[in-house]
């Protein structure tokens, strides 16, 4: 398959990450191993549609424990075995004295993370607890954030080293809203779940900055189904649990889970 043909079949800002992954799978093919960062599971996707296009290549994905959104990547020729191999992620706990922890939401931890010059890419699952946080990051930079992460959304905290299997997984926890649409489109759902007004919404749509199920989605007018999960940068996500029946007035009812 030419580069044209592997390009139709992915959204034109993905086509720099297909390059990379293409590269990795080359590689592999000439006997070199690579462990990628942390890879959202479009690009988990992505890659393994090229993994599958080749027949001496193999693939290992590993985010810390058995539900990770996020994980890395091992990519191998496929005489390696890679069920030993290590994948460097390490789990960092993050507690603290202070009461106020119990307020804080993953935003926060994410925030406070990002702040300290780390890339999205090096940082696995997060999961916040009222008793505070465990989060995967890649092993190359664990001291890096275990030394300098003091502080988040002005609680002082403390930080350690566990071993992955004390993972303390808390799972996703939904905020359930119930809507009443005219249609389930993408730019309808998003105002109706953030309160802005449609004109609003349509800005940062068109610029690129919603996401569905991982994927960059410009087109408002796209429907949603069950199942869906959207991203809108500086908003958060949310995903479409079910649509429970149409109303006598022709209107959808939709259940939604923000994620908090």
């Amino acid at each position: 398959m030419s580069t044209d043909q592997l390009y139709s079949h992915f959204h034109p800002d993905e086509h720099r990450f297909v390059d990379k992954a293409a590269e990795w799978v080359e590689r592999a093919g000439q006997h070199q191993v690579k462990l990628t960062d942390f890879l959202d599971p479009r690009q988990a996707f992505i890659l393994t549609t090229l993994v599958n296009r080749s027949q001496d290549v193999q693939v290992r994905f590993d985010g810390g424990h058995e539900q990770s959104e996020r994980r890395r990547a091992l990519i191998a020729p496929d005489y390696r075995t890679l069920e030993e191999e290590d994948m460097g992620i390490v789990l960092i706990s993050v507690t603290s004295l202070d009461d106020k922890l119990k307020d804080l939401d993953h935003s926060d931890y994410m925030g406070s993370i990002l702040a300290l010059g780390m890339k999205r890419d090096k940082i696995g699952d997060i999961h916040v607890s009222d008793h505070g946080c465990h989060f995967l990051v890649a092993a190359e930079v664990a001291d890096y954030m275990r030394l300098n992460l003091q502080q988040v959304h002005r609680v002082h905290v403390q930080t350690e080293v566990l071993p992955l299997e004390k993972l303390n997984a808390t799972g996703t926890k939904l905020e359930e809203i119930g809507l009443s649409v005219a249609s389930m489109r993408l730019d309808g759902i998003v105002s109706d779940v953030y309160h802005l007004s449609r004109a609003k919404i349509l800005t940062p749509i068109k610029a690129g900055r919603c996401k569905v199920n991982w994927k960059q989605e410009e087109d408002p007018s796209k429907p949603l189904k069950t199942g869906d999960v959207v991203s809108l940068q500086g908003f958060g996500r949310f995903k479409v649990l079910e649509v429970e029946g149409v109303t006598k007035k022709g209107r959808f009812r939709v259940k939604i889970g923000k994620y908090v």
